[in-house]
C-alpha cells in the first residue's frame, strides 16, 4: 500500500468544507448574541471579571467583546468589526456585531439549501449597496443645529448608565464643547481637543464643562502660587537640571576652593534657568521632564508656577490651547515662543488636587471634566460621553443624521425586498435573507423594551408602509411604535453606514472559509 503523505507539522488540525463553515458560523453567532441584549434604550449591562479580579460594568459593546478575551479567530473578526466601528464613528458596535452575527445565521440556512458561498456573497454585496442608497435617501433635510445635535447626542447615551435625569444636561455640555473646538479652529476639528478627565465624589449632574485643560498634576513646589490670572505660559521638552556629559568622565577635586566652585557654578547654572523664565515674561511653566528641586525653589521665588513630568499628550493639549510653542532649550527664548491663557489655577477635589487651564488665546481646547458617585460609574460615563462626542462629530463631518430607533433599518429592508424582484437567479434569496437580517436590529429593540418582536416587527412595517417611518419608541416601563424624529431619536448616518460596511465585509469573508488549519 502506498504509504500516507504528512504535509502539515504534528499536531497541526485541519477543519474542511462544511465542518469549517459551520464552526465558524457558530462561533459569529455566539459573540453577536453575547452583545444583543445591551442594544437600545433598555439594554441590560454586562459585568466583566478577569482573572486578576477587576471588574468592568458597561454595555458598550466594543469594551463588551475586547473584555472577554476572544480566541476563536472567526468570533475575532467580529471584535474587530466593533472596534472599527468605534474608531471610525465612536457608537453603533453594538448594531455591529448583532447584524453581523444575523447576516452569518441567514447565511447559514441559505448553505442549508445548497447555495454555494460566492452566490451568498454576491448577493449580499449587493444588499449592501442597496442598503447605503437606502441611508442616504432616509438623511434628513434638516439644520444641524445646537437642538438637532443635542438629540443626536442624547440618543448615544440613552440606556449607557447615564440617569436620564442628567442626560439632557451632559448632551448639552458635549455638544457646547463640539462646537467651540469646530468654530474656532475654522471648522476643522481635532478629536484631541476635547478631552475627557473623572473625578469620583460628586453625581454625574456635576460634571462641567471646562474652556481649558484640566491637569492632574501639583507644583513642583509648594510654595509657588496656586493661581495665576493672565498667564504667559512656556511649555519644555527639557530637564530643568544640571547637565550632563555624555561621556563617563570624572573630576579631581584638590581643595576647597576648587569644590566651592564647583558648587557656585552648579548652583549658577540652575538659577540661570529660573531667571532665563522670569526675564521672558514667562509666568506658567509646563515641563515635559524633571525640574530639580533647588530650580523649582528658585521658581518659587520669582513667582513663577510650574508643573513637572508633564504627560505628553497634556503637553501638546497644552501647546495647541494656548498657542505655546514646545522648547527643548531656553536659549533666545521670547515672548513669541509663549502661549497665553486667562488663567492657571488648583482646585481641590477629595484628596486630589486638579489645575485647571482655562481660557486659551490661541485655539480652543476643552474638557468634559466628569463626576460620579464610584469608579465603575465614571468609567463607563467616560466611555458614553466619549461616544457622544464622536457621534456629535460624525452628524457634523460625515453626512447628517437620520432617524433613529430603527427606523432607518426598516427602510433598508423595505428598499432591498423591493429590489430584489428585480435581481435574477439564486443571488436573490442571499439579497432578501440581507433583509431579514437587517430586521433583526429593531426585533431586537422590541424585544428588549419589553415587545413582543414578532408583533413589534408587524406593525413597523404597516406604520412605515402607511407613514413612511416607524421605530421603536421607549416610553415609560415599555416600548411602542413611533415617529423617532417626534421623539428626538436621531442617530448620525455614518453610524448606519460604517456598521452596514463592516458587517457585510466581516461576514462574507467568514463564509468564504472552508478550510480552518490550526498549528498545535
Amino acid at each position: 500500500m502506498q504509504q500516507p503523505m504528512y504535509i502539515l507539522a504534528e499536531g497541526s488540525q485541519r477543519t474542511r468544507g462544511r465542518s469549517a463553515q459551520d464552526s465558524n458560523i457558530r462561533a459569529g453567532k455566539a459573540v453577536a448574541e453575547a452583545v444583543r441584549t445591551t442594544l437600545g434604550p433598555r439594554g441590560m449591562d454586562k459585568m466583566l471579571v478577569d482573572s486578576s479580579g477587576e471588574v468592568v460594568i458597561t454595555n458598550d459593546g466594543a469594551t463588551i467583546l475586547q473584555k472577554m478575551d476572544i480566541e476563536h479567530p472567526a468570533a475575532q473578526m467580529i471584535v474587530e468589526v466593533s472596534q472599527t466601528q468605534e474608531e471610525e464613528v465612536g457608537d453603533g458596535t453594538t448594531t455591529a456585531a448583532v447584524l453581523t452575527g444575523e447576516l452569518l445565521a441567514h447565511a447559514e440556512d441559505l448553505l442549508d439549501d445548497d447555495l454555494h458561498p460566492t452566490v451568498i456573497v454576491e448577493g449580499y454585496t449587493e444588499a449592501a449597496a442597496i442598503a447605503q442608497d437606502a441611508i442616504d435617501e432616509s438623511v434628513l433635510d434638516a439644520e444641524l443645529d445646537d437642538d438637532l445635535l443635542q438629540k443626536v447626542a442624547e440618543s448615544s447615551m440613552t440606556g449607557k448608565g447615564t440617569g436620564d435625569v442628567t442626560a439632557d444636561v451632559l448632551a448639552k455640555h458635549v455638544v457646547k464643547g463640539v462646537r467651540m473646538v469646530h468654530e474656532d479652529n475654522d471648522g476643522a476639528f481635532d478629536r484631541d481637543n476635547v478631552r475627557v478627565l473623572t473625578r469620583t465624589g460628586a453625581s454625574s449632574s456635576a460634571t462641567e464643562l471646562v474652556e481649558g485643560v484640566v491637569l492632574d498634576k501639583d507644583p513642583a513646589s509648594d510654595n509657588m502660587p496656586k493661581s495665576v490670572e493672565d498667564a504667559a505660559v512656556a511649555v519644555l521638552d527639557m530637564k530643568l537640571d544640571v547637565r550632563k556629559s555624555e561621556m563617563d568622565t570624572e573630576y579631581n577635586i584638590t581643595s576647597v576652593d576648587q569644590l566651592t566652585a564647583a558648587i557656585d557654578a552648579e548652583d549658577a547654572e540652575l538659577r540661570g534657568y529660573a531667571k532665563s523664565l522670569k526675564e521672558a515674561g514667562v509666568d506658567v511653566v509646563f515641563c515635559t521632564k524633571s525640574i530639580d528641586d533647588r530650580v523649582a525653589g528658585y521658581l518659587a521665588d520669582a513667582g513663577i508656577l510650574a508643573f513637572e513630568s508633564v504627560k505628553k499628550t497634556d503637553a501638546r493639549a497644552i501647546a495647541r490651547a494656548t498657542g505655546a510653542k514646545r522648547l527643548g532649550s531656553l536659549e533666545d527664548i521670547d515672548e513669541y515662543d509663549l502661549g497665553h491663557v486667562d488663567s492657571v489655577s488648583l482646585r481641590t477635589f477629595g484628596d486630589d488636587e486638579l489645575t485647571f487651564v482655562e481660557g486659551g488665546a490661541a485655539a480652543k481646547a476643552v474638557t468634559l471634566f466628569l463626576r460620579g458617585g464610584t469608579e465603575h460609574v465614571v468609567d463607563e460615563l467616560e466611555r458614553t460621553i466619549n461616544d457622544a462626542v464622536d457621534v456629535v462629530v460624525a452628524a457634523v463631518d460625515k453626512g447628517g443624521v437620520v432617524p433613529g430607533a430603527g427606523a432607518t433599518e426598516i427602510a433598508i429592508a423595505d428598499r432591498i425586498r423591493s429590489k430584489a424582484a428585480g435581481i435574477e437567479g439564486r443571488k436573490q434569496l442571499a439579497v432578501e435573507a440581507y433583509a431579514d437580517a437587517v430586521e433583526a436590529l429593531p426585533r431586537t429593540l422590541a424585544e428588549n423594551t419589553g415587545l413582543d418582536p414578532i408583533d413589534a416587527l408587524v406593525d413597523l412595517r404597516a406604520r412605515y408602509d402607511s407613514e413612511g417611518i416607524a421605530g421603536i419608541i421607549s416610553t415609560g416601563r415599555a416600548g411602542e411604535i413611533g415617529d423617532p424624529i417626534e421623539y428626538g431619536v436621531i442617530d448620525p448616518a455614518a453610524v448606519k453606514r460604517e456598521a452596514i460596511e463592516s458587517a457585510t465585509e466581516a461576514a462574507t469573508m467568514i463564509v468564504r472559509i472552508d478550510d480552518v488549519i490550526a498549528a498545535e
